[in-house]
């Protein structure tokens, strides 16, 4: 018995060895990068974007509550505004000019564009993932702080877009937030 216990021992032990060995290590980048797809489309301790923004009509994107909240469109559009601005520095390019009035980032939201907003935001955020990918160390260490607040931004207004479809009813709770 005490060798059957011990034989099993062993080779749990040289099991987890062996899934410690191949398990990456963390770094920098893999943070930054964990942190980024957890608000893009990786469902982990919270709704990502993806999910906050599946199935949303163009008449739920345009609802208010009436207390002067942004709307779910209004949050998108300042979503792609302020994250299409950071890849842009990312690549080393210079962003789009900005007025410095923040309200301007959400009030340019048009209805019209409401599917075509919802796939650009989806595609800014997947080309920033990329550009971190492809990023030396150097670069990754000077911006580090800008990107980490970037998925800070990013997961405050999807909490945001969350409680709106929630108050207008069409938030379906498995999809995260009960």
């Amino acid at each position: 018995m005490k060798r059957t216990a011990a034989f099993l021992f062993l080779v749990l032990m040289m099991g987890s060895s062996a899934l410690a060995q191949d398990k990456a290590p963390v770094t920098l980048k893999s943070v930054l990068l964990a942190q980024l797809r957890s608000t893009h489309n990786k469902k982990e301790w919270f709704v990502p974007v993806s999910v906050a923004l599946d199935g949303v009509t163009v008449e739920q994107a345009k609802w208010s509550d009436g207390k002067g909240n942004h709307s779910i469109g209004q949050l998108a559009h300042h979503l792609l505004f302020w994250n299409t601005q950071e890849l842009a520095k990312l690549k080393g390019e210079k962003p789009s000019p900005f007025s410095g009035n923040n309200e301007e980032t959400f009030n340019n939201f048009d209805d019209k564009a409401w599917k075509e907003t919802v796939q650009k935001l989806d595609q800014v955020l997947s080309d920033m993932e990329k550009a971190i990918e492809a990023m030396d160390d150097a670069k990754l260490q000077k911006l580090a702080n800008e990107i980490a607040h970037t998925g800070t931004h990013n997961a405050y207004h999807i909490g945001q877009i969350v409680v709106l479809r929630r108050q207008q009813g069409s938030w379906d709770a498995e999809k995260g937030v009960k």
